[in-house]
């Protein structure tokens, strides 16, 4: 594709920039961190009065390129998600994370605002995480970096925005890890969001999800490529851990109808089975492999283990209210919209309902809304369509208001 050329609806060719922070940010270890460095991609034009900005968090494996087209296209995409190859074909690994929702005319439209992402702190696409040299050793961080959480990067996020003059934001957004991020922004910093938008995320992660994600990491830990970490510049990464950890975390994204529409048991290579304990015999298990390699492609093992651990640490009710969600949330002055589906049993719908229920409770503005569709947590990715009109509605209300 020309470069000169704008893709219809697209935000064009993007690239990602990088902003070193001047201050520490202190961490909830108490640790801090000096000398960090955020990565991020900007859309749209700020306003005068920059009072038009909407932030876009990310989830686990995202990164700062959630629009447009990377002038660089990366060997592997971060729309690596189920269903991803089947709809954007050739020019998926160039295209942002969330392009279908942002861009001009889309939900998050940038003829109106200005949308900021960043990678977020603890990440491996340009943000300060374990690959990161550590200037007091030379070295890169490894296992020694410190455990951060959900609330950190949040701070880390802020102070990117006071870097650039950005005071107040119009709208902070996300979905999975991304809606927990939102959630940590208006609690954190209520007088600063006028709105969120929370899309299949909760205000703590469900005991199934505990497990999974620790599954995923021991998966990583176990690898003896792992080096307790310590692994950059050996000539051996935990590969394999890392690859049964993607397994893991995306069969999780999934829901049981998806799988069984996408691949049934429909034998891969062959008309009859081939005695084989070695080879993949069924196309979900070719699937799964092919998920493990494109991830350890992109994906630091670490900055896994760290970005998985904060989203297991996420708690609302424990870190703001002393045990009590609604405690939690009755400073809150952001407008909310929430948005779950019926198949994720992830980030299921009852945590939705829990928040909202919550904010009614407390006389919050709260729209809450359930999207029936079948492929479990990986809606928030795929169901950009359905979603679309709400976010609008929402948007457009606050501006009319």
């Amino acid at each position: 594709m020309n470069n000169t050329m704008k893709p219809m609806g697209s935000i064009g060719f993007v690239e990602t920039q990088y902003l070193d922070l001047h201050g520490p940010i202190r961490l909830d270890s108490g640790r801090e961190l000096r000398d960090v460095r955020v990565a991020y991609e900007t859309y749209g034009t700020l306003s005068p009065e920059r009072d038009n900005v909407i932030l876009v968090c990310h989830a686990l494996s995202g990164n700062a390129h959630a629009a447009g087209f990377a002038k660089t296209a990366p060997e592997a995409s971060a729309r690596d998600g189920f269903g991803a190859e089947d709809r954007d074909g050739s020019q998926g690994k160039g295209l942002g994370w969330w392009d279908g929702m942002i861009g001009p005319g889309k939900a998050f439209d940038t003829d109106q605002y200005f949308v900021v992402c960043t990678n977020l702190l603890g990440g491996c696409n340009g943000t300060t995480g374990p690959a990161t040299i550590d200037s007091a050793t030379g070295r890169p961080y490894g296992s020694d970096f410190p455990v951060v959480t959900v609330a950190d990067m949040v701070r880390t996020e802020r102070a990117f925005l006071d870097a650039l003059g950005i005071e107040r934001l119009a709208v902070v957004a996300g979905g999975s890890l991304g809606g927990m991020q939102a959630l940590e922004w208006a609690v954190q910093y209520p007088g600063q969001v006028d709105s969120i938008v929370v899309i299949a995320s909760t205000h703590a992660l469900h005991p199934q999800g505990l497990a999974w994600n620790a599954i995923a990491r021991e998966s990583i830990m176990r690898d003896p490529d792992w080096q307790g970490g310590h692994y950059y510049g050996t000539g051996r990464k935990p590969d394999a851990g890392m690859g049964v950890a993607r397994m893991v975390g995306h069969v999780t994204y999934l829901s049981g109808p998806a799988l069984i529409d996408k691949f049934g048991r429909r034998l891969q290579f062959a008309d009859d089975i081939r005695h084989t304990i070695v080879e993949p015999e069924f196309e979900v298990e070719s699937y799964l492999r092919h998920q493990a390699d494109s991830f350890v492609k992109r994906f630091d093992a670490n900055s896994y283990l760290y970005i998985s651990r904060a989203l297991t640490y996420f708690d609302l009710a424990r870190e703001h209210g002393g045990g009590s969600l609604e405690k939690a949330l009755e400073n809150i002055q952001a407008r909310t919209l929430l948005i779950s589906f019926s198949s994720d049993w992830l980030y299921p719908p009852e945590a939705s309902n829990e928040i909202a229920a919550a904010l009614t409770n407390l006389g919050k503005p709260v729209e809450n809304h359930l999207i029936d569709a079948p492929y479990g947590h990986d809606c928030f990715l795929l169901e950009e369509a359905r979603q679309t009109p709400l976010i609008r509605q929402f948007l457009t209300r606050k501006m009319a208001s």
